[in-house]
């Protein structure tokens, strides 16, 4: 790769990064060619892109981005790195949860969601127990719902004795 292939490379894996609110860091490394195909089948179907990248490229196209504060994940860059861009907060780390059933790989270097960021494999059970905004804004509505329903469920059982009671007073009368 020549110097004016490499600027380009870099300039296009910055615009990736700033364009993207959500992307993992992982060694895919020892994976076998068959095995790194099925995980790039798995990340499609998840709306997931995966991109093999060099650290030198990959730390000067975060070193690039102005809005995003990525000091703490250039220390995870040493040997191989896989970049994972998605939509949903949770879709790479559940991916790489369950390509972990069958194999040892890929592990998680760091993720970078919505302004957070996570160094290391632990926190790969927190990233998958994430919910994605439409999630959560579905949780709102239902708890927004709720008392009002519970409101409207009181005043039509309530109306209805009452207009018994004033039924039977009418009858009597």
């Amino acid at each position: 790769m020549n110097r004016e292939e490499k600027a380009k490379y870099i300039e296009d894996l910055t615009t990736e990064i700033q364009e993207s609110g959500i992307f993992y860091l992982a060694d895919t490394s020892e994976l076998t060619v068959e095995k790194i195909n099925d995980l790039r089948g798995k990340c499609f179907k998840n709306n997931i892109r995966l991109k093999v990248v060099k650290n030198t490229l990959l730390e000067k196209a975060m070193a690039n981005v102005a809005d995003k504060d990525l000091v703490d994940l250039k220390g995870v860059l040493s040997g191989p790195t896989s970049v994972m861009f998605a939509e949903v907060g949770n879709a790479p780390a559940k991916v790489i949860k369950d390509f972990r059933k069958k194999n040892d790989k890929p592990i998680l270097k760091g993720a970078f969601i919505e302004h957070a960021i996570y160094v290391g494999d632990e926190h790969l059970d927190a990233l998958t127990a994430i919910k994605s905004k439409e999630e959560l804004i579905g949780e709102i509505i239902t708890l927004l719902q709720s008392p009002a329903k519970n409101v409207v469920s009181g005043l039509k059982g309530q109306g209805g004795k009452i207009a018994g009671i004033l039924k039977t007073l009418s009858e009597r009368a």
